[in-house]
């Protein structure tokens, strides 16, 4: 059974021979055979950060005056909200490296495009938790269903939200088909509940001419339906922003200013993980360094196109200077957050739209630096825009003490931030470790080793 499950995957694949695709197999799916200790390591200490963070929210749902003080009626969103924001940002990563790489026939997209997927849809989930976390009363959660208002952009936001949870893990789960079938008929020396998980979720899984045309129909519709979604969910969150009466938020530039910095968010977050699975699982021959000078080359594109919406967002009210806005752009130029504002502008805008320029930058090693400072920037200019932005209504509380226009978050809101991050890395490692992050069919049916790009790639 073994040796004609064999021969009917390997026949999908003309150009590679039996043996070449056997030993490609073996390398993909050598990640799920065994979790090494280091593996348990990771695993474990996520886990210890994740359970931190439950029990700092804990503390925040029985002790929330104590542990919240800096949140008041001016600054009425914190980092819980900056941390929405960026996941929502981060969640566009699937639409750019699955969706739109794979219309536009980039056939380099094929190795990269579960781990953009699951990176997307952990991404979503995490900013469902952010919200939750910001909610002084999350049992009445409900209520937003029962009782939540369409002119509301707030639930603009939960609808496309969960729409498109919905289509990225669709769109995650049905090119897993097959894999699931290979996992099945390969990995037979696994736990007998985890071939039990792989038959049931394969939903029969033969490989037969009807049911690739069906599944490639299906992939390609979920292709066009997640980019609109994906698009959308960013500029929806943008309204949120523009729709609250604050001078800094009330710009018609915001939606397409989130939706660019969010397109450079997921180009750096892309590199960031090839680097880490590469090294991590030894893949090397299928995330080459041309993958990282294609991501290098998408980098300084997404970077020039977030740094002309950062001059529509800044040149035009500076040039004016009036009002509350001139007050919080000095402070952003030249005033408390300048430093943080002109390190972020470095880091995440200016450096990567130049540096990728040289080949030498590139390179696996060096780019991934770049893309982890692009990725940290990312999370300080969401938090630049959200925090500083509350500090001036246009309506003023009246004799109230200074200290209540600025915000410091506390060790528990660190904690839960931080625990978000390591659910978000434990979902991605713990997928990894179940399912083959690299498609074995996508990228043999991609015969990346006979494509033009490839080997003219030096």
């Amino acid at each position: 059974m073994l040796e004609e499950n064999n021969r009917k995957e390997s026949t999908q694949y003309e150009t590679f021979t039996q043996e070449e695709y056997m030993v490609m197999k073996d390398d993909l799916l050598r990640p799920m055979r065994k979790i090494r200790l280091g593996g348990k390591v990771w695993i474990g200490f996520l886990i210890m950060v994740c359970c931190a963070g439950i029990y700092a929210y804990y503390i925040q749902e029985t002790k929330s005056k104590y542990v919240t003080v800096s949140l008041r009626d001016t600054t009425f969103w914190g980092v819980y909200i900056s941390n929405f924001v960026f996941f929502v940002a981060l969640s566009l990563v699937g639409v750019l490296m699955s969706a739109v790489l794979k219309l536009t026939n980039f056939e380099w997209y094929r190795p990269l495009s579960r781990i953009a997927e699951i990176i997307a849809v952990a991404a979503i989930m995490l900013a469902g938790v952010s919200i939750v976390a910001a909610m002084g009363r999350p049992d009445r959660l409900h209520y937003l269903v029962i009782h939540g208002r369409i002119q509301s952009p707030i639930v603009w936001d939960i609808i496309v939200i969960m729409t498109y949870l919905a289509t990225s893990l669709v769109l995650l789960y049905i090119p897993l088909i097959p894999s699931l079938a290979t996992c099945k008929n390969h990995l037979t020396n696994l736990p007998k509940w985890q071939l039990k998980m792989y038959n049931f979720l394969s939903f029969g899984w033969e490989g037969t001419p009807e049911q690739w045309k069906i599944l490639k129909r299906t992939v390609k519709v979920l292709t066009v339906l997640v980019i609109p979604l994906g698009i959308s969910i960013h500029t929806v969150t943008a309204w949120l922003f523009a729709t609250t009466l604050r001078a800094e938020w009330d710009s018609a530039n915001l939606g397409a200013y989130f939706v660019s910095g969010a397109f450079l968010l997921g180009v750096s977050a892309m590199i960031l993980a090839i680097y880490i699975f590469r090294k991590a699982y030894n893949l090397e021959k299928y995330l080459t360094e041309m993958h990282f000078d294609k991501l290098g080359k998408v980098l300084v594109l997404m970077s020039l196109i977030y740094g002309y919406f950062n001059i529509n967002e800044f040149l035009v009210p500076a040039y004016k200077m009036s009002g509350l806005v001139s007050d919080k752009l000095k402070n952003l130029f030249n005033g408390e957050e300048s430093v943080f504002f002109w390190s972020v502008l470095l880091f995440g805008i200016v450096l990567p739209s130049i540096l990728p320029l040289f080949k030498k930058m590139r390179k696996p090693l060096p780019l991934t630096l770049l893309a982890l400072g692009v990725f940290i920037a990312g999370w300080f200019k969401r938090y630049l825009i959200v925090i500083p932005g509350q500090a001036d209504p246009y309506l003023p509380i009246q004799n109230v003490p200074d200290s209540w226009r600025h915000y410091s978050p506390s060790l528990v809101e660190w904690t839960i931030v931080a625990a978000t991050f390591a659910a978000m890395m434990l979902i991605v490692t713990l997928f990894s470790k179940f399912f083959p992050i690299i498609s074995v069919w996508e990228v043999a049916e991609g015969r990346l080793e006979g494509k033009e790009e490839i080997i003219n790639y030096k």
